[in-house]
This record gives structure tokens, sequence and C-alpha cells, in this order.
């Protein structure tokens, strides 16, 4: 299923969608995802990924904007992640951002940072100047004109770089995604998959993943699509790689109830990618708003008085992490990071790298911060 983001995120608003429609899509599945039931469901295990996307936080420190407690005490938000039970943050990178957010020096501050408080850390790898997702694969501008060849050395030397940089600085990291939500391929027109080829897609998935471990051995590499929602799109996309003899060390899926219809099929989902290609399943994203209420000019992402069953609550959103965290945990999943945590409503961190400062956040509803930058209490990661 194709995310309505930020892009469509791009240079239209981000979509707002009506509760009607949000609660028959995640009450059964939709028309587009699958409800094969598996005849034998992985052992649910504990989950020892409990994560963050913290990917805006930098420019909300920046901007001089605070983290507090629910009791309004302020606090580094490292550290009430981590009281809330997180162990991990991922870390998206773009290219070269026109804002300088979230670049190779931005990404290695924050980085350096989540290490320093003890937290593991996942580098999502865009290979691009802005959003990457089902929508939209877009060359970063510095390779736009290179062609399938150039564009294999241009990942390997691009991944390898970032990862060397992390180590030198003594933030190895623990994690690396090649590729952001790559339902068709990335790096379009060239990695996209066409007719059913994924050779130009696997030639730049191996460069990525060889670059990781000639870095260090024990990083794991993530390969990340949306399809949680589809059992036959993830095993097209899945089998595709793995028939051109791609590697990859745990299988990454976006979920989102409201775009990617009932918990259950997800649980369905994960159990099956765990048993068919033995390798980790890790949801690395998720969210759910805490309110209908929008803070700025953007419209929200998703907005409703009842999303999948739960109502857009303080109450309600940690509801829902939960049954989430549990629906991945029942399949098998190895982890969960909710997307985008820290990005609340804070004038200047907008969605948009070209932008940022007369753009809005259409995410400010679902960060488990209100708008004033308190932590909601309900919210937890558990194992």
């Amino acid at each position: 299923m194709k995310k309505p983001r930020f892009s469509q995120r791009s240079l239209n608003a981000a979509v707002s969608i009506s509760a009607l429609t949000l609660f028959s899509g995640c009450g059964a599945a939709d028309e587009s995802a699958d409800t094969e039931v598996l005849g034998t469901h992985t052992e649910a295990v504990s989950m020892s990924m409990l994560g963050a996307d913290i990917s805006a936080m930098q420019r909300t420190l920046d901007l001089g904007y605070k983290y507090y407690d629910s009791s309004g005490v302020q606090k580094d938000p490292h550290d009430l992640l981590k009281g809330a039970g997180a162990n991990y943050v991922r870390l998206r990178m773009w290219n070269a951002p026109p804002s300088g957010y979230n670049n190779k020096a931005k990404v290695l501050q924050a980085a350096k940072a989540a290490k320093n408080k003890g937290m593991k850390v996942l580098i999502d790898l865009h290979y691009s100047d802005w959003w990457a997702d089902p929508g939209q694969q877009n060359k970063p501008a510095a390779w736009w004109t290179h062609n399938i060849g150039q564009l294999e050395s241009d990942v390997y030397n691009h991944t390898l770089d970032m990862c060397n940089s992390l180590k030198a600085q003594g933030a190895t990291p623990d994690s690396m995604q090649i590729g952001n939500e790559i339902n068709t391929g990335m790096l379009w027109n060239e990695g996209k998959v066409v007719n059913n080829d994924f050779t130009n897609l696997a030639r730049l998935l191996k460069a990525g993943y060889n670059a990781v471990k000639a870095c260090n051995s024990s990083t794991q590499v993530f390969i990340h699509t949306a399809n949680s929602n589809s059992m036959a799109n993830a095993r097209w996309f899945y089998d595709g790689i793995k028939a051109k003899g791609v590697n990859w060390d745990v299988t990454a899926l976006s979920y989102y109830c409201y775009w990617h219809g009932s918990m259950s099929n997800m649980t369905n989902v994960v159990a099956d990618m765990k048993n068919r290609y033995g390798k980790p399943v890790v949801i690395v994203e998720t969210a759910y708003p805490f309110t209908e209420g929008n803070a700025d000019s953007q419209p929200n992402s998703a907005s409703g008085p009842s999303l999948c069953g739960y109502p857009a609550t303080w109450q309600g959103q940690g509801q829902a992490f939960t049954a989430m965290q549990n629906a991945a945990r029942n399949g098998g999943a190895s982890g969960v990071f909710y997307w985008e945590a820290t990005w609340y409503a804070v004038p200047g961190n907008g969605w948009d790298p070209t932008n940022i400062n007369g753009t809005g956040n259409a995410w400010d509803n679902q960060a488990v911060f209100d708008w004033g930058g308190k932590m909601n209490p309900n919210v937890h990661w558990t194992p």
C-alpha cells in the first residue's frame, strides 16, 4: 500500500484521513490486504529491538525547544525514551538536504548522542536528498545523471563512508537500513523493479550490504518495505531479491493500522516473513494519534475520533501502541520502532527540507510528546 504521508508528502499537503474511512479500513483488512491465515504461526518471543525514530529531534533541540516528563520536569529526551523502555534509536539520513537536516554531520551528531546514552543505533539510508517512500525514490542531485553502474558505486561508497565515519567517532552503527520503504525499488528509474525484473535493484542492495560488512561485520543490514498489509506483495519483493542472491540480516516492515489494515493480518505477515526467510522481522515504523487536533497549518497525516478502534487520546495512543507491539510479538517479531516519536509541534521544524522554516508538521498529533513537549506517560516499549 502506498502511504499518503508527506509527498504525496511532497508539494501537496499531507493527507488527512477521515475517521469513517480509517475505522472501516482497520476493523477488517481492506481490499489490498491479504487475509491468508498461516497453518503454523511463529511462536511469540521476547522483543529485543525497542526503538524510536528520532530523526527530527536534533532540529527541535537546535531551535531551543525542550523535552519534559509528564509532570513537566525537563529531561534529556533519550532518558525519557529509555525510561519508557526504548533501547534503540533510528536516524534518517539524506544525502544533501537543503536544510542540512538530516545530512551526514547531523546524523553523526545524533548517533553519538544516542550512543553516549547507552542506546543502540539504526541508520536509515534514504539515498535521496529528501523523503523516499513507496510513492517516490528520487536520486540525490549529485547522482542524478548516473547510470546503474555508477549508482552501484555511489551506494557502496556512500554507505561505507557513513559507516566508517560513525565508527571513527566511537558510534559504530548496530544496524543500517539499505533504502527506505523500497516496495518497488530505489534510486528510480535505474533501480526500479519493472516487469518483475529485480536485477538492478539487486546490484544496489548488494553494494549496500557489502559496504556495511566491509565497515563492520557485526552491523546488521535491514531491508525495508511497507508491505505489512500484504503477504503476497511481501513475498513478491523478498522472493525477488533472494532469487538474485541478495543477502540481508533483518526483514523490516512499516505498519500503520489506519493505512495497512488489521493487526491480525500484520501478525500473519510477520510470521510468514520470519518462517519463509529464517531472518528476524522488525516493524521499523508505526505510530498512532493522541489527539484529533492540529497544532499548525499543515494538515495532519491521520486524524479522527476513533482510528482502528482506539480513541485519539493520550490513553488511546498508549493502548494502540501496546496492541501493535503485541500483534508484532505474536508473529514472532524481534522489535518495534515508533516513527518520529519526538517530532512535536515546533515552529521551524517543518516536513519539507527545501522549506523547513515555512512548512508545518503533519505528525504533530502522533508524536509521543504533546504540543508543549511533555511525554505521554501511557506509551511504553515492552520486550
